[in-house]
């Protein structure tokens, strides 16, 4: 008998937690309770020990292995350019909109949580150690007590470092890191749906039913920001660039509903990179920049992560003054590149943020309860957000519908990159032929 998929193990998962804890408040009897949430916890701690290795294999693969900016030319110069500015915007929208919306608000996390909003702020570094808490002392030590910020700089100076000496083997060794990493958040995702049965049932059997509201309305809150992201910022960068709207929104639709109903942008890839062609963006570009935003433009998790965060500062009970907000802000920013292709790789993120912000994590485990039906819109966004890059990237370049190709028919994207490996050869030898004939 085949196993149901983990999206369908998490759903029954979790109402399997919010019956059991329904059926079994503290009120009537304390001792279930403890259970369910020590069972939390143990997943929680497998999650936190994926952060600090993970964060440095992908940042360290994604610079020095393809270089930085300057290496990799004038069109990646531009493209992360784009990429920085968009999931800023994204960051901000977030920010903002949980910030009105407050789905956090009434859930009471700090009641089972170690860190109270008093304990946030005596923790939290003040006026100018904002700044210089930024720099580690000792990598270990960062890593040892999960503070985020301080790892990923490091890994950023790191990587330049070893993309300036070009060094192939630390460049290995973080790809063979990277995929440990991978599979291990694979074995760690396996038990997602004990941890989440634990999670829902602990917090059902303390505060009841009016919990389940509170996550309704983060998923409505999250679905409200990213449409207020694609009409404030992605339609019109799409107008600015003169990008002809209807003949995108035709070609980008099929790669959008592949994301939304898998959830998967790696699934949307070779239709999303077939359809760019199609519209007029050259193979060469489209072939650069939507890999490169899998890594770097992923708009709708960026946005989902803020606000995220600050949904489990609210159930917490922890008034973030706004200096914190906007430090949490550019940690998100730098800590949501390069970690793309891991399955749950958003959960990851946001609870190294968490960790570093002393937020209680117990909020990951009733995030992912309902994380699926999030994962739906913020994948179907990245993969918007990247089939916009290309296209505007091409217009920069002056070059968008210059010369309209015939796309290749692929159904992965190992065949799309031996089909150009294919054209570029025979290119080449088009090429070389013309010079001997000339001679």
């Amino acid at each position: 008998m085949k196993m149901p998929s983990l999206t369908v193990q998490i759903f029954i998962g979790l109402v399997l937690g919010i019956l059991i804890g329904y059926l079994c408040p503290v009120a009537v009897n304390p001792e279930p309770a403890k259970w369910f949430g020590a069972g939390a916890t143990i997943f929680l701690h497998l999650i936190k020990t994926i952060i600090a290795p993970l964060i440095f294999a992908t940042l360290v693969v994604g610079i020095a292995g393809s270089g930085s900016a300057h290496h990799v030319g004038r069109l990646g110069f531009k493209s992360l350019i784009y990429f920085e500015v968009v999931t800023t915007f994204a960051l901000g929208i977030g920010l903002l909109v949980v910030n009105i919306a407050k789905p956090g608000a009434g859930v009471n996390l700090a009641a089972t949580a170690a860190s109270t909003g008093e304990a946030f702020l005596q923790k939290q570094p003040q006026s100018t150690e904002l700044i210089t808490h930024i720099f580690p002392t000792s990598v270990v030590d960062s890593m040892a007590r999960g503070d985020v910020l301080q790892i990923v700089v490091f890994t950023l100076i790191f990587a330049v470092a070893a993309a300036a000496v070009k060094a192939d083997p630390v460049v290995e060794f973080a790809k063979s890191l990277a995929d440990v990493m991978f599979k291990y958040t694979e074995y760690v995702m396996k038990i997602a749906p004990l941890g989440v049965a634990c999670a829902m049932a602990a917090t059902v059997a303390e505060h009841g039913l009016t919990v389940l509201m509170s996550l309704g309305k983060l998923v409505g809150t999250l679905y409200l920001a990213l449409v207020i992201f694609i009409c404030a910022v992605l339609l019109p960068i799409a107008i600015f660039a003169r990008i002809p709207l209807k003949k995108f929104a035709g070609a980008v639709r099929e790669p959008f509903l592949i994301a939304f109903s898998t959830t998967s942008s790696e699934a949307a890839l070779p239709k999303a990179l077939i359809a760019m062609q199609k519209i007029g963006v050259p193979r060469s570009i489209v072939s650069f920049v939507l890999p490169l935003g899998y890594t770097f433009n992923l708009d709708g998790t960026t946005l989902y992560l803020s606000l995220a965060a600050m949904f489990v500062a609210q159930a917490a009970g922890v008034d973030m003054p706004i200096q914190q907000q906007l430090l949490m802000l550019l940690t998100l920013m730098l800590t949501s590149k390069g970690v793309a292709a891991v399955p749950r790789a958003s959960l990851v993120i946001l609870a190294g943020t968490l960790a570093t912000f002393n937020l209680p994590l117990a909020g990951i485990a009733l995030i992912l309860g309902v994380d699926t039906l999030m994962d739906m819109a913020r994948t179907s966004v990245n993969v918007l957000g990247n089939c916009l890059a290309s296209a505007v990237i091409a217009r920069w370049e002056g070059v968008f519908g210059a010369e309209p190709e015939s796309p290749v028919n692929v159904e992965t994207v190992e065949e799309f990159n031996e089909a150009l490996e294919r054209e570029t050869a025979s290119h080449a030898t088009a090429v070389t032929n013309n010079i001997e004939n000339s001679k």
